[in-house]
């Protein structure tokens, strides 16, 4: 089996590659490369590895015929088009953590150098003046700090803070009580955040609900003096309305290390006294440049090699340790949704994916992953757990997970309904031996069977004769028998009859067998 072959197009860490070599990726190095010498090497790799400077557009995309994951060495993917590598399967991480501390450690510091006007000062003073009577600073001591985001950096700038004696308000829509009390902070709406801070901070990603979170509107309900400190990202801040608000007083200084442009060559804040930016610096330390290369490296090599997803963006993760445990039941899912996906018939309306006993107490994303690309493999022969939930939606399926703690019949069962024109049709199964999936009932009818490889459905009335009848059928056409699964719901009534054969059926064996005595259903599937 040929090694996994990645391309790192960005400039990074050395040790980014060594890490893939030693985890059994071949890697090519090629940092600046056009977009055209891009696209046209691209089908080689399986793993693309970047930073900032190269951009995965759809057209890129398009042409990865091979690829299975982009990685992102860095927070932002704002040079990835998500939607098209979620269409095409391919996995897009990131390395959210590898510069938490640096990008804090810069707002704590753009802080600091708003309420001394250091920048100013220090201009000054290098031009031979002396203006010690210019510059009258504040403390931090004693203040309070508003953050707009209270998630990985924002808590570790609100630790930073309170170890400044600084009191610290957070509004995050996703902030628990619980966790504002773990990390220290008060929980409050917006509003109140706005009306009580001395200095703000931002540590949100940009979206349609956090673009121009400080509006111009919202600039205007700040205490009056305040100081606010982006370092997360351009677009968070209505530029315009903070300039006018730092020529009212309104606002007492601002320091930005992102624009909602750029680079930034121009904007309505450069030239004002009361603010101080830096060029997008965040993540600029020497340290974390080499954690986010060999955190992406560490990441990617997992999932080519052994299937573990750790900080992916369109698909649920899945460690390394994980991956072993969770593959059988990966494997019974996928059976389960390709089952069901060939025997339901009309437009499906839904999807209910049920986890009983132990395989309750494993993570249910992977599981519905693999159950959707199952089902979704009936529609399109380019789908994996990827885009399978992508193309699900897209077709306007209705999914749900459900979870049962109490045990059942079977130690672990999955069981999978989709909701058809004709009604609900339900499939189950469970492991043997922890690691062998078998199907254990179809639309109602217990049946022990492997799904695996090529297989006749059958469903006839239970009348003596019948399984001698379709063994001649199969036998003077030539085709082997590999396993025979019966099953019924009552004596003399419908039977369903599962044999998995060693070759495809052709179609005049399957009209054949349709045409047999008591035959209702004759259907060949593929697994």
């Amino acid at each position: 089996m040929s090694k996994p072959k990645v391309l790192i197009s960005d400039k990074m860490d050395p040790n980014a590659a060594r890490i893939f070599e030693e985890r059994g990726c071949d890697v090519d190095v090629k940092p600046g490369m056009t977009p055209d010498e891009l696209k046209a090497v691209i089908g080689q790799y399986d793993g693309l590895a970047i930073r900032s400077a190269t951009k995965v557009t759809k057209d890129i995309i398009g042409a990865a015929d091979n690829l299975k994951v982009v990685g992102r060495a860095g927070i932002g993917v704002d040079n990835v088009d998500i939607p098209a590598a979620s269409a095409k399967g391919v996995v897009v991480m990131n390395t959210p953590f590898g510069n938490s501390i640096t990008t804090a450690e810069h707002a704590i510091a753009m802080m600091f150098a708003l309420a001394r006007q250091i920048p100013a000062a220090n201009a000054r003073t290098q031009a031979g003046e002396w203006p010690k009577n210019d510059f009258m600073g504040v403390e931090v001591t004693g203040k309070t700090l508003g953050l707009i985001g209270a998630g990985n950096i924002g808590s570790i700038v609100a630790a930073r803070a309170l170890g400044l004696r600084m009191k610290v308000v957070a509004y995050d829509p996703f902030l628990t009580e619980e966790r504002a009390v773990e990390i220290g902070v008060e929980k409050a709406d917006l509003d109140t955040l706005l009306g009580k801070a001395d200095f703000i901070t931002l540590h949100t990603p940009l979206t349609d609900e956090t673009r121009n979170i400080l509006s111009k509107e919202n600039l205007a309900k700040t205490k009056p003096g305040v100081r606010i400190v982006n370092c997360a990202r351009g677009g968070l801040i209505d530029e315009a309305a903070l300039a006018e608000a730092l020529d009212s007083g309104q606002v007492a200084g601002a320091a930005l290390d992102v624009f909602q442009t750029e680079p930034a060559k121009d904007s309505p804040l450069f030239g004002k006294s009361n603010f101080i930016c830096t060029p997008h610096l965040g993540a600029s330390t020497t340290e974390a440049q080499v954690n986010v290369a060999l955190q992406v490296a560490e990441q990617m090599a997992d999932y080519l090699v052994s299937g573990g997803v750790t900080n992916a963006l369109n698909m649920p993760s899945l460690s390394a340790e994980e991956a072993p445990k969770l593959k059988p039941y990966m494997k019974l899912a996928e059976n389960l949704g390709s089952l069901v996906g060939q025997l339901a018939h009309g437009n499906l309306t839904k999807i209910s994916i049920e986890r009983e006993g132990a395989a309750a107490e494993l993570s249910g994303k992977p599981i519905e992953g693999a159950v959707l690309a199952g089902l979704m493999r009936q529609y399109s022969d380019t789908v994996n757990m990827v885009n399978a939930p992508f193309l699900a939606k897209e077709r306007g399926l209705d999914i749900r997970s459900i979870r049962h703690e109490k045990e059942g019949a079977y130690n672990t069962l999955l069981r999978v309904t989709v909701g058809t024109e004709a009604g609900d049709r339900s499939v189950a199964g469970t492991l043997f031996g922890a690691d062998a999936p078998r199907l254990t009932e179809i639309f109602g009818v217990r049946i022990e069977a492997e799904l695996d490889g090529h297989m006749l459905y059958i469903v006839n009335e239970d009348a003596p004769g019948f399984i001698g009848r379709i063994g001649s059928l199969l036998g003077e056409n030539g085709i082997n028998i590999g396993t025979f699964n019966l099953g019924r719901r009552a004596a003399g009534g419908e039977a369903v009859l599962l044999l998995s054969v060693d070759q495809p059926i052709p179609d005049d064996v399957v009209k054949a067998a349709c045409a047999l005595e008591g035959v209702k259903t004759v259907m060949p599937l593929a697994f």
